[in-house]
Parts: structure tokens; sequence; C-alpha cells
């Protein structure tokens, strides 16, 4: 059982809300023993977490290179 799990089990909490509302953000509880960048590249990244590294590369509407 993962750490997760066990908060929801004896907490009686879950990572997101019952009821989310529209265009709000809900960021669930990070895994402990997941990879971690080291520090010059989380420093680049802006996490340690390299499941959290997603780079923003503008916004564009069709036809963009990052479509």
């Amino acid at each position: 059982m993962d750490i997760l799990e066990n908060i929801m089990k004896d907490y009686g909490i879950s990572a997101l809300p019952k009821n989310t509302a529209e265009a709000m953000a809900y960021i669930p509880f990070q895994q402990c023993g997941s990879q971690l960048y080291s520090p010059a590249q989380a420093l680049e990244s802006g996490t340690v977490y390299p499941v959290l590294d997603k780079p923003f590369f503008g916004s564009k509407c069709a036809g963009g290179k990052n479509d």
C-alpha cells in the first residue's frame, strides 16, 4: 500500500476534493519514493520532481510547433 492509500485510509481524506469547481487547479499529494532531479536540474526546471516538470511553450490555437 502506498503512502496516499495510507493517508486516505487512516485519515478519511482523498487526494482531491469531492466537489471540484471548474477552472480550479487541484494538486494531488506528491508520492514519496519518486525520482528526484539533481539540485542543478531542479533549479533549472523549477521543481525537484521530474513528474511535475511540464515546460510551458506558449499558447497556440492551431498549427503551432507545439501542436
